[in-house]
């Protein structure tokens, strides 16, 4: 049986309930998300996906409960998605705490989880070294590395780019992945001719004079990075608008810009577009199938999933194993500890949690845009198996550290 119980609108709580008996716990779950602002329909994204994990498999963990307490963090700035967990971790007790759409959201949130010995599953921010910030951080979204340093040796080795410019958001995930980027692309023998910073995350620029620029340079592609959302239909706006492609300018990046939620949106510029990814809604396999099909049934056929949703509904099994490991006491060693080596069927394919760096390892899938009768779609054109986070393994930056 499942009951969701609503209680006050302050701590926006929802219960996932299962008959009382003994030796049953409640495990108290602080979420920090975009519920409100430019952001929210990440945290919508998210939260479906969540809620659907518990909708289908709350009875894998009788005889305990879950209590989502759901905190807002309006905005990439840091300082409210702070105070936020100092809240959660100092008031409300929270047993783990997971959500964290931006980079800069669980960046300051890392010395308090540190501090307060919370376990934290971060269900999206992909800044490469975030999980050497705390012993208590785990992901299992993806890092910018992961897209960004396949998509540039891709680029030059298979789809035999010589030069290319970077573009990207002015903050820690649009620095990182033009900088795996641009490590990919070198080491296969490409250069960087260029890298543009293109204006913050909270408002969405006018691409214009950057693509401009990068058109009038002519190199052989233009890597993107931009926040997936409206940031994302702008560039396949001004790509299109500027003829860019006709000019002789590939348009490529990870999926973040052609994000399944925005696709429809993006019209026929987006055709034939190269990016590299971890999840579409698209994918053929019989675990995605399964998803999507209970994904349109409990939010409604013309809804789509995406790789926030898929994060969040990877993020709420693992949440689940470990209070089935643990039998709902938790603690943050060994809540860790039950993370490091776990491995799960996703709807994106198999994905694991790295011991070493608590981690998500998973499949990098090529992405083609194709178009059929109306509607936009992505293929698939071509694997990387389980790719772990380049910048850790090559010792990069922060992530040598």
């Amino acid at each position: 049986m499942h009951i969701h119980r609503f209680l006050t609108a302050a701590l926006a709580t929802v219960l996932l309930a299962v008959p009382a008996a003994a030796g049953a716990k409640t495990v108290k779950v602080g979420v920090v998300l975009t519920f409100s602002g430019g952001g929210a329909q990440f945290g919508q994204q998210v939260e479906r996906g969540y809620n659907l994990y518990m909708k289908l498999h709350g009875d894998q963990i009788a005889p305990h409960e879950v209590e989502i307490i759901k905190r807002d963090s309006k905005r990439p700035g840091g300082d409210i998605a702070k105070n936020a967990v100092q809240e959660l971790i100092t008031r409300e007790k929270v047993d783990l705490l997971t959500g964290f759409i931006f980079s800069p959201n669980a960046i300051a949130s890392a010395p308090l989880v540190t501090q307060g010995k919370v376990p934290m599953v971060i269900m999206n921010a992909g800044t490469s070294w975030i999980p050497k910030l705390s012993p208590y951080i785990t992901r299992v979204s993806f890092s910018m590395w992961q897209a960004g340093f396949v998509m540039g040796r891709y680029a030059a080795e298979q789809l035999g780019h010589e030069t290319a410019i970077t573009g990207y958001t002015d903050y820690p995930p649009g620095k990182d992945s033009a900088a795996a980027f641009k490590r990919g692309f070198e080491d296969a023998g490409g250069k960087v001719v260029d890298s543009i910073p293109m204006g913050g995350p909270r408002e969405v620029p006018d691409f214009t004079p950057f693509f401009q620029r990068v058109k009038d340079a002519k190199p052989d592609a233009f890597y993107v990075f931009v926040p997936a959302g409206n940031h994302a239909t702008a560039v396949a706006k001004t790509y299109g608008d500027l003829a860019m492609r006709a000019a002789g300018v590939e348009l490529i990046g990870p999926g973040d810009i052609t994000q399944d939620t925005k696709l429809q949106d993006m019209g026929d510029a987006a055709v034939g577009l190269t990016v590299v990814h971890h999840y579409s809604a698209d994918y053929d396999n019989p675990a995605n199938a399964a998803f999507v099909s209970a994904w349109k049934e409990a939010y409604g056929a013309d809804t789509t999933p995406d790789f926030m949703a898929v994060a969040g509904y990877d993020g709420m099994a693992a949440i689940f194993h470990v209070i089935k490991q643990l039998d709902g006491d938790i603690g943050a060693e060994a809540a860790i500890a039950a993370l490091k080596g776990w491995s799960y069927d996703s709807p994106r394919g198999p994905i694991s949690i790295d011991a070493t760096t608590r981690d998500i390892v998973q499949n990098q899938y090529v992405h083609r845009i194709a178009k059929e009768g109306d509607r936009l779609k992505v293929t698939v054109i071509d694997v990387v198996e389980q790719v772990g986070n380049p910048c850790v393994e090559l010792k990069v930056g922060r992530c040598g550290d």
